[in-house]
């Protein structure tokens, strides 16, 4: 990437070059206003924030983002962002300073123009088509062109994202007075990604800077890791290379989460308009939340989402039948099914449809490194009741598993709890009772309160 580095640079002389000729300084320079948005004030501000970013294509994956509207990601990104990046580099990734001055027409965050600065020019190009912030990598400028671009970008309030990406580099950003410091993830040399990356150079930065880990952050657990560490995160290709932006962004925030126990119209809305992930629809005979298919029917043709339909011994056929009269994202399974009807279940089930299994967790874990399925969800087992019991079993069982990748807790789980349980790494958590009024009543307070507990980091 050093040689990939050093062409991108090489071209984009060319095209400075060419810019200039195009626009040149003296006939906008003038007249350009200083920002009056500051990237710096709000990722200062409690709990994590998130510079999310517009991406179309990158040298690393190629093309990101065919389908590349920008209101669809703006409304994806407007109500989570701290700031919005917006890449205007052309040959590289795709980039247009169209884009980045459509965004920033269209939001009220301060937006960063990501490109690759390295002459004067660049800075006040950056202010003509409205960006409120840059990028100055020190991977390509020495001390003196930092110097020479952060005084002009000082004289346009512009904030200055300073990247570093090793232990040099960090060392240059503190002494260079950078204020807002973010660390690549990404290897240079190689395009490859190490979050530890982030826990190797945060000790060396002053405590005083706003810290953001950048590159390689795919998964609310990622999220989790460096949170402790840094003040945010900007965030670009693994949200761009999602089908459902907003739900991407959610699931990044916020982990994925179920709200299982719908009954109603009114609660699906709830749900669905929440950064809830998936709903879960009731099948079991026993359950004071059971829906017939005749009401799921009527909740799922009325509020389109990722339903999943839960299931204790029934019929294969009654379960595919159901799964594909709904399109459901999951059916999720809750009594003695064996490793045969899961067997039936996948050969029958539509390919988009995953199987989820629900284990009963007593004083011990189960053994379950042996399930075939998508999902394994763990679930407080009383006497021979698993699962709608509203109880939770001793998490720290959950300690001893590694991989907990394919995991969801359930069972007890509520507002009061929920960042405990976000803390024992699992991949889904599973909201039933704990969002409650009565059975089959979500209290949409309580959903709120859910969320807003689950963003305290």
């Amino acid at each position: 990437m050093a040689n990939v580095l050093e062409k991108i640079c090489a071209d984009k002389k060319i095209e400075i070059e060419q810019l200039k000729l195009a626009l040149p300084l003296e006939q906008f320079k003038d007249s350009l206003q200083p920002s009056e948005r500051s990237l710096y004030q709000n990722l200062s501000r409690p709990n994590a924030g998130f510079i999310l970013e517009c991406k179309k294509a990158s040298p690393s994956k190629g093309l990101i983002r065919e389908d590349f509207n920008l209101d669809e990601i703006i409304d994806a990104y407007a109500p989570y962002a701290a700031g919005i990046s917006v890449l205007t580099d052309k040959k590289y990734f795709s980039g247009d300073f169209a884009y980045l001055r459509y965004v920033r027409e269209h939001v009220t965050q301060p937006v960063l123009n990501k490109d690759f600065f390295i002459d004067p020019y660049q800075v006040y190009l950056a202010r003509y088509h409205n960006a409120d912030a840059i990028l100055l990598m020190l991977s390509v400028l020495d001390d003196n062109q930092y110097r020479e671009l952060a005084v002009i970008a000082d004289s346009l309030q512009l904030d200055i994202l300073t990247e570093v990406s090793n232990q040099e580099e960090a060392k240059r950003a503190c002494e260079l007075g950078a204020k807002i410091i973010g660390i690549n993830n990404r290897n240079l040399r190689d395009l490859s990604t190490d979050l530890a990356t982030t826990e190797l150079l945060v000790p060396l930065l002053p405590k005083d800077a706003v810290i953001i880990s950048e590159s390689g952050i795919y998964t609310h657990q990622d999220v989790q890791r460096l949170a402790p560490l840094v003040d945010g995160f900007l965030v670009g290709s693994s949200l761009m290379s999602q089908k459902n932006v907003k739900k991407a962004v959610e699931q990044l925030l916020y982990g994925k989460v179920k709200i299982c126990g719908i009954t109603n119209v009114t609660d699906a809305k709830l749900v669905a308009e929440s950064p809830a992930s998936f709903a879960g629809l009731i099948f079991a005979k026993q359950s004071k939340r059971r829906v017939t298919i005749e009401q799921a029917s009527e909740i799922t043709n009325s509020v389109p989402f990722n339903y999943v339909g839960v299931f204790v011994d029934a019929d294969v056929e009654d379960v595919v039948s159901t799964a594909a009269q709904l399109s459901l994202a999951a059916v999720q399974l809750h009594g003695n099914e064996d490793a045969h009807y899961i067997q039936q279940l996948t050969a029958k089930l539509p390919a988009d449809c995953q199987i989820w299994r629900a284990v009963g967790v007593t004083d011990q874990l189960p053994e379950i490194s042996d399930i075939s399925a998508d999902c394994i969800l763990l679930d407080c087992k009383i006497g021979n009741q698993s699962g709608g019991t509203g109880q939770a079993f001793n998490w720290e069982l959950l300690s001893t598993i590694k991989n907990k990748s394919n995991l969801a807790l359930a069972g007890g789980l509520s507002p009061d709890n929920i960042q405990q349980a976000v803390a024992t790494g699992v991949a889904l958590l599973d909201v039933n009772s704990g969002v409650e009024d009565a059975p089959g009543q979500k209290n949409a307070q309580k959903i709120s309160q859910l969320f807003e507990n689950l963003r305290q980091y």
